[in-house]
């Protein structure tokens, strides 16, 4: 069943452009089975996702992603914003109060630099800083292909993944519905909730599904 984990619309995100029921249309027109919607720090009200899921017959996942001083964080299970949120342990005790799951976006971001400098650490270096960050041993799993990723940068992502023994998984971040479908997760059974979508990720069986080629690095 695939799934896109990471996606974001007008409503609560300022930075898209596609409307939720645009974003709906374009991931069925993909080929995908559900979506989830993580808004920057916004939480959309469980009655109105489950409205939108109804109206276009598609299973759509309210969540989030928090800005955190250790990254982004993709969070399913709360419904508010609390002051503290920034924090990455903070933010895994309200979801684990909440039975929920936390999930790292794109942990590439202020972790790989790619120039070529006599001050730039390798890239076997740079991947064992990040391993050793205390954010990435309270995450449920590592986004391992992002879908506004290069294949350099989704590469880090999968081999910290690797490093780490997490679970991983692929999203589009979708800004705009051009990005739905170039990524998705693929859960080895039926999705139908939230509820049954935590049981499946905290037991791990899913795996990123690259559905069309990276963007080059």
């Amino acid at each position: 069943m695939l799934i896109d984990l990471h996606a974001h619309t007008c409503v609560h995100s300022l930075d898209a452009s596609h409307t939720p029921d645009a974003l709906i249309e374009a991931a069925k027109a993909a080929g995908l089975q559900g979506i989830c919607l993580t808004e920057h720090d916004q939480f959309w009200d469980a009655a109105a996702a489950a409205d939108l899921g109804r109206r276009h017959n598609f299973l759509v996942i309210p969540g989030s992603e928090v800005n955190t001083e250790d990254g982004h964080m993709l969070v399913f299970g709360l419904y508010r914003y609390v002051f503290g949120m920034h924090r990455a342990a903070f933010l895994r005790a309200l979801v684990d109060e909440a039975d929920g799951v936390m999930l790292a976006a794109h942990p590439y971001r202020r972790r790989l630099r790619t120039e070529v400098a006599e001050w730039v650490p390798s890239y076997e270096k740079q991947l064992e800083d990040a391993g050793r960050e205390e954010a990435f041993s309270l995450v449920h799993g590592l986004e391992a292909i992002n879908g506004r990723g290069s294949a350099v940068q989704n590469k880090f992502s999968a081999d910290l993944s690797g490093y780490k023994g997490l679970p991983s998984f692929g999203a589009s971040d979708s800004h705009d519905s051009k990005d739905v479908g170039a990524c998705a997760t693929d859960f080895s059974r039926r999705i139908t909730d939230l509820e049954s979508f935590v049981a499946e990720v905290k037991a791990g069986r899913f795996k990123p599904a690259l559905l069309r080629a990276a963007k080059p690095a």
